[in-house]
């Protein structure tokens, strides 16, 4: 488990408050990690934190998985909406936020935590939207480094800003699937998630679209202290893999990352002004 660096004291002052959300649904995808989703159902009651509505968008897990889920649904009193075959991760989310009926939705993957201090910062953020109509989206987590333009905005959040000028790759994803909170009419904006593709395609196509419709979202500065990613050996994560591709430093993959890298940033560029 990480280190939520909370002392004990300030943690029972935290378990102490009760914050609900009734303007904001959660929505949360599964796909064969019901142990996961179990731990993110009960961190979320330990930190008495209550939403409008859950919803638990599954996408044709293996029988054992669906019917662990369904036996939670009366313990955690959340709305299951499921799917004959797998049709993939943007189906999963559309059909999930095709369901609901808040102004406000909070996205997460079955396999995050929230931490400690989580509660606190989404009732930041959820004040934020509601002053701000033109903010549409606000990021919670992050695979690695910051969004590399930021301008302070409040609380420990700031603006990402995209600068032509700006030659890094990870300037194009302002928008990204990881744990964030976004206006429920996200889909009239930027269009609904691409169906039939892999997940980081997905992603990377709605990051895009973000850009060409000049959203403006909030990134929290210390990204790694809200949400957690945690996978066991039975439940395990593609994600694993691409953190460890990144970290690899030896002196062979150095001018390959490079390249590709610059290949990446060049790339991007043209898909922000000629991708439909």
């Amino acid at each position: 488990m990480y280190d939520l660096k909370v002392p004990i004291r300030k943690r029972q002052e935290i378990m102490a408050v009760s914050y609900s959300f009734p303007g904001i649904t959660l929505l949360i995808t599964h796909y064969n990690r019901s142990s996961s989703l179990e731990r993110l159902l009960a961190t979320f009651r330990r930190l008495n934190c209550t939403f409008a509505e859950i919803i638990v968008s599954d996408d044709a897990s293996r029988p054992e998985h669906l019917d662990n889920v369904k036996a939670m649904q009366h313990e955690y009193n959340f709305r299951l909406v499921t799917t004959p075959i797998n049709r993939g991760h943007g189906n999963s989310i559309n059909k999930g936020q095709d369901l609901v009926t808040t102004p406000y939705t909070i996205y997460v993957q079955e396999d995050f935590v929230p931490s400690d201090i989580f509660p606190e910062h989404l009732a930041d953020a959820f004040q934020f939207m509601e002053k701000d109509e033109t903010l549409d989206y606000i990021r919670f987590w992050a695979l690695a480094d910051s969004y590399p333009d930021l301008k302070p905005y409040g609380k420990g959040f700031s603006e990402m800003q995209y600068k032509l000028t700006t030659l890094n790759h990870l300037k194009f994803y302002q928008y990204s699937d990881t744990p964030h909170l976004r206006r429920s009419n996200f889909f009239e904006r930027f269009g609904r998630y691409k169906e039939g593709l892999k997940g980081d395609v997905i992603d990377y196509r709605m990051a895009i679209s973000f850009l060409q419709n000049k959203g403006k979202g909030l990134f929290y500065n210390n990204y790694n202290s809200l949400f957690a990613h945690e996978n066991s050996e039975d439940e395990p994560s593609m994600m694993r893999e691409l953190i460890n591709w990144r970290q690899r430093r030896n002196l062979f993959t150095r001018p390959l990352r490079w390249a590709y890298l610059k290949y990446k940033w060049i790339k991007c560029t043209l898909d922000v002004r000629f991708m439909h």
